[in-house]
């Protein structure tokens, strides 16, 4: 029998929504891992996000983690020595330097979109699309506009 609203403690939610997003983030990393990426981590990820497209200096990727400026440069040299970084001169500003994702860096981002998908499509097909459609709006109404930022990882360690 299960349990109604009222009988549930409090604590397991929080649990119940990391639970779900461990889940997505440690099967999304073993298909990564099966496709060509096998050294990327979920912290790797947030940073590829924070990097974007258009690339970004050190002191914004930081900015947009929500660590120091240091903290991301460590971060930056992990994914330069693994080939999804690279600096470079900006060409908008001569005393700057850019991040810039290789093209190692956008097949991971691509793919990562792809796989995201694939586990979407398979929470649908287990909870049904109307479920899932409905948990989705349900969070998106209790997390507001703002939804998952990607200093949420730095949020775990302050």
């Amino acid at each position: 029998m299960s349990a109604t609203a009222d009988d549930r403690p409090g604590f397991e939610l929080p649990l119940l929504l990391l639970a779900g997003f461990r889940t997505l983030i440690d099967e999304l990393h073993a298909e990564l891992a099966r496709q060509g990426h096998p050294h990327i981590r979920p912290a790797h990820g947030f940073a590829l996000q924070a990097i974007g497209p258009h690339g970004a200096s050190a002191t914004e990727v930081g900015r947009r983690l929500g660590v120091s400026k240091q903290a991301a440069g460590k971060t930056i040299d992990r994914l330069a020595e693994l080939g999804y970084a690279e600096r470079a001169d900006d060409p908008a500003d001569g005393r700057r330097k850019l991040v810039r994702l290789t093209p190692r860096g956008m097949d991971a981002l691509g793919r990562s979109a792809v796989i995201f998908d694939e586990l979407r499509s398979r929470w649908a097909a287990t909870l049904g699309t109307g479920r899932l459609a409905d948990l989705e709006d349900a969070l998106r109404t209790v997390t507001g506009p703002a939804g998952l930022r990607v200093d949420t990882v730095s949020w775990f360690t302050s």
